[in-house]
């Protein structure tokens, strides 16, 4: 039979049935995941998002039934009903928690035909991603993304949970708002009524949770959409979700120990996964110079260690000039790695020059000491002062970088990721850490003068304040970033909250006073009625939810994602829209040449 529900009604999902339910008379629905026809018996595995079941057709005890299908074909819509039964023996499936019951169908109605999908539903089946995304309502069917999306679920709601009851209070802010460039090109919005004029879309609330702390609010969050018109990335995507929070009257310490409360608590309630706060914390000098990246990845060891001192007045000039002219001899020690063969290693210091290092060089230790290009140069005395600095056991390999110190912690940095990928090193835990202290300011090299590394409300730390005269780019910023396993999942900063002190920070990044009312005005005015003291965090939410899934892509964690170019490969967007569209919002195209 073809047609809508009528009367019945789905009494169990096709992941819930178990041995104890046996006898009982079920209506399950779903789509078909595959049907096999034995000639005396036709199987068919019912799929929805809780599970699959086994139903089984008798041309004798339903041949309605039966013959209905015979018809059914994979992804048709069908709804059965039944009797639970314990599957024969020899015929359990130990692989999906239904494997010991079937259901034996008496009625079967066909709710929805299908054609054959493009590709296969089915996790284990490998999919180029441009088909995944062009059909991703049929993606979106396969049980591995169901898990992606329960997990995103579990976790917004976690962090709501916990969030409200901390007293914070959720309030929306505006999608429509003022230009106030922030870094990442704005995605324009044109105005019919206000004719010339545009809206920009978000790319933060970062103002408007400001201006919530100025109204009183204290404590807010809000989980919105927020918009970048910037180039993609597996980690990024035009249209992205956000967790944010704001609260009133707190420094660095408060807003650590709140957001650590809440990870914690997320990670639990959505993956039953217990953490121990407080977490590590390092400055952003110290990330850089021992890990060649802001974003530590602290699953392994491995760290950048610097030997300068130790090989200052090396026989092998490569390290006593370079030192001598102010640079550094940093290096890893990989453990167990001192049996890699010379290719194996030319490939390495291929890596090591492709992220900016002049070259690299190997001392592997063995029995006899050590062997590679600079080992001849290493007496019994260096070699063991070398050792113990680098905590190196027999049988690891030690990679050296002369260069500037910066550089060669960058190179080895990334050697250090490729290292721990190739060879297993990673694991599976959770490794968060805090990183602190980042500059306030940095040179633009598009524009050659400072700009604001995080944006241009972050604090000064007030030690620092007096640099701000005469060696503004020395200055460190109340600012902080949690990463967990070489992500970052959120940063902030305690905020300027005097009109006095934002001014300041306004001229020192060539922000006239005209251009800073004209921007921030509204930001200004308000800081002139009494504005507490305030600080937040921003976490990505698509990020956070990637990583303790452990995927590479966020894509994989949003139901309707973008490409990397920012196409919509499902709707056809961006497309063009109709002319009447631009003339009521006084658009003119200017084409770029072909």
């Amino acid at each position: 039979m073809t047609g809508g529900l009528g009367d019945w009604r789905r009494t169990h999902s096709n992941g819930s049935l178990r041995r104890a339910d046996v006898g009982r008379e079920v209506t399950l629905m779903g789509w078909v995941q595959t049907r096999r026809d034995l000639g005396g018996l036709i199987f068919v595995d019912l799929r929805d998002r809780e599970g699959v079941t086994q139903v089984v057709f008798t041309p004798q005890d339903a041949p309605a039934a039966a013959a209905a299908a015979a018809q059914v074909r994979s992804e048709y819509v069908v709804a059965v009903r039944g009797s639970v039964a314990a599957r024969p023996a020899g015929t359990v499936n130990p692989k999906i928690p239904t494997g010991e019951v079937e259901v034996r169908v008496r009625d079967l109605r066909i709710l929805n035909p299908a054609e054959t999908p493009p590709f296969p539903i089915a996790d284990e089946v490998e999919v180029d991603e441009a088909l995944r995304l062009t059909y991703r309502y049929l993606d979106l069917r396969r049980p591995v993304m169901y898990r992606h999306l329960a997990l995103r679920h579990r976790l917004t709601k976690a962090v709501r949970d916990h969030l409200s009851a901390a007293g914070f209070l959720e309030v929306e802010t505006p999608m429509l708002i003022k230009s106030t460039p922030e870094g990442a090109r704005d995605f324009l919005v044109p105005s019919r009524l206000h004719p010339g004029k545009f809206y920009v879309l978000p790319q933060s609330p970062q103002l408007f949770k400001q201006l919530l702390m100025v109204g009183g609010v204290e404590r807010y969050f809000q989980i919105v959409r927020c918009f970048r018109d910037e180039d993609g990335r597996a980690d990024r995507q035009p249209e992205f979700t956000q967790i944010d929070v704001e609260m009133s009257f707190v420094g660095i310490e408060d807003v650590v120990r709140a957001t650590e409360a809440m990870v914690a608590a997320v990670v639990r309630d959505a993956l039953g996964i217990t953490v121990t706060t407080p977490f590590p914390r390092m400055t952003y000098a110290e990330a850089m110079d021992r890990y060649g990246t802001d974003k530590p990845d602290l699953r392994f060891s491995m760290p950048v260690v610097d030997c300068s001192d130790l090989l200052r007045h090396s026989e092998f000039q490569v390290f006593a000039r370079t030192v001598e002219a102010g640079g550094a001899v940093r290096g890893i020690c990989v453990p167990k790695a001192a049996e890699l063969s010379r290719r194996e290693v030319q490939q390495l210091e291929e890596a090591a020059r492709a992220a900016g290092a002049q070259g690299l060089l190997p001392v592997h230790l063995d029995r006899n000491g050590s062997r590679g290009p600079a080992s001849r140069y290493l007496p019994s005395d260096r070699l063991a002062a070398l050792r113990e600095r680098f905590e190196a056991a027999e049988g690891d390999l030690l990679l050296l970088v002369a260069g500037e110190p910066r550089q060669s912690s960058l190179a080895l940095g990334r050697l250090r990721l490729d290292l721990a990928r190739s060879r297993g090193l990673l694991g599976d835990r959770l490794a968060f850490v805090w990183v602190m202290e980042f500059p306030l300011l940095e040179h633009s090299q598009e524009s050659g003068r400072l700009v604001a590394v995080h944006h241009p409300f972050t604090a000064p730390l007030d030690e620092d304040l007096p640099l701000l005269e005469h060696s503004p780019l020395r200055a460190r910023a109340k600012a902080y970033d949690l990463v967990l396993n070489g992500v970052e999942l959120g940063g902030g900063s305690i905020r300027i909250h005097q009109q006095e002190m934002q001014s300041r920070l306004f001229q020192i990044l060539g922000i006239s006073p005209e251009q800073a009312r004209d921007r921030f005005g509204f930001l200004l005015e308000a800081f002139r009625y009494g504005a507490p003291p305030h600080g937040g965090i921003a976490f990505g939410l698509d990020r956070a939810v990637m990583v303790l899934a452990g995927l590479e892509t966020i894509r994989e964690v949003i139901a309707f994602p973008k490409t990397q170019s920012g196409a919509d490969l499902m709707t056809g967007a961006p497309s063009t829209v109709d002319p009447a569209a631009l003339d009521e919002a006084h658009i003119r195209l200017k084409m770029p040449p072909p």
